[in-house]
């Protein structure tokens, strides 16, 4: 682990969620895909807006709703224009949105899912005894990731290695919730892997 005691990561994914469900086009269950489109309909002072999604295999359109019969004055102007505009880094931002997929019971694809393990800080805490380290693992979008994935993914081994390495107890998961893996760990123990 080197200088620091404790270092910090965040699981983000690599791009938007795949909905799986059934395709009016296809006939059977099929995977949508971002299209990183939105489509706007204004009623009166009523606004809707929607996130496309698409099928791979025939193109059919699934749309999420983002706002259903919002008035106008409660989206903020720059917001809807980036709506208006098909803001790619929006949809992107929106296509992780885990609430959003609930929300329209969109069926998210997490077996098919690609993700990144990013290093947010290395930091030193006191309150780590010596030779130790922690190591916290951030889930802010909720992936459905087991703690042992989570740890090998953070720190580039093996899921059956981190197995060993809990079994040995070199590791030990301090706390395991859906936003966070809290873990302490021997100092130096993946320096020869």
């Amino acid at each position: 682990m080197g200088y620091f005691n404790k270092t910090e990561y965040e699981i983000v994914p690599d791009g938007s969620f795949t909905v799986t469900r059934n395709c009016s086009g296809c006939g059977r269950k099929s995977r949508f895909k971002n299209t990183g489109k939105f489509r706007v309909n204004a009623n009166g002072s009523l606004i809707d807006v929607w996130l496309i999604y698409s099928c791979e295999d025939c193109g059919h359109t699934l749309n999420l709703t983002v706002y259903e019969r919002r008035r106008a004055s409660l989206i903020p102007a720059r917001e809807y224009a980036r709506f208006a505009e098909n803001d790619g880094a929006l949809a992107q931002e929106l296509g992780r949105n885990l609430p959003l997929f609930k929300k329209n019971r969109a069926e998210v694809d997490f077996a098919e899912l690609s993700c990144s393990y990013v290093k947010r800080a290395e930091t030193n805490d006191e309150n780590i005894p010596s030779g130790q380290a922690e190591i916290c693992i951030r889930n802010p979008y909720l992936l459905k990731i087991r703690p042992e994935k989570q740890i090998a993914g953070a720190v580039g081994i093996s899921a059956s290695r981190v197995r060993t390495l809990l079994e040995q107890e070199k590791i030990v998961i301090t706390e395991a919730s859906a936003q966070a893996v809290l873990l302490r760990l021997k100092n130096g123990i993946f320096e020869n892997e």
